[in-house]
């Protein structure tokens, strides 16, 4: 089911994305990755990241999500409720947690981050997401969003992250 969420101005829906929507995908992680590379952040997604592989296995797995207005897809992200290995190794918690991952958008609106938090809120009191140090600009939207920075973590290929997590109600 959809997630409608009204705010600077218009109604933003929030659904799962469809294998319909994997060109839609792909063209917005192009855009982000030049975008990131223009602004100092070349490594986090180099030229290939995320492959196209896991973006359609994300689809299938129903932890994809786009973000449209009057139907036309400007971002995209995924979220899903568990834990992550790679956090717990440093950052252990007892509970479960949203995570969000691979946030990108086509820059054709503004709040991306902003409207992401408010539809994890809605899943989880609790949501962990990591980026690279040289992402200055997600590292922003993240701290304006009142996440706390729990440290550096490592992925699976051994790549240092900056683990953030954010506590509802707190």
């Amino acid at each position: 089911m959809p997630v409608f969420i009204t705010k600077l101005g218009g109604i933003m829906n929030i659904r799962l994305a469809n294998t319909l929507d994997a060109d839609r995908i792909f063209e917005i992680y192009e855009y982000a990755r030049a975008y990131m590379k223009a602004h100092g952040n070349p490594h986090q997604w180099g030229d290939d990241r995320p492959e196209k592989s896991l973006t359609k296995d994300d689809i299938k797995n129903q932890r994809c999500y786009v973000m449209e207005d009057e139907g036309h897809i400007f971002a995209c992200f995924v979220f899903t409720i568990g834990s992550e290995k790679e956090y717990e190794a440093k950052f252990p918690s007892k509970d479960k947690y949203g995570v969000i991952h691979r946030v990108a958008s086509d820059k054709s609106k503004r709040g991306i981050v902003e409207r992401i938090v408010d539809f994890a809120k809605g899943k989880a009191n609790l949501i962990r997401i990591d980026t690279h140090e040289d992402n200055k600009t997600m590292q922003k939207c993240i701290e304006r969003q009142n996440f706390k920075r729990l440290g550096i973590i490592y992925l699976e290929d051994k790549s240092p992250r900056i683990l953030y997590e954010l506590k509802e109600g707190l």
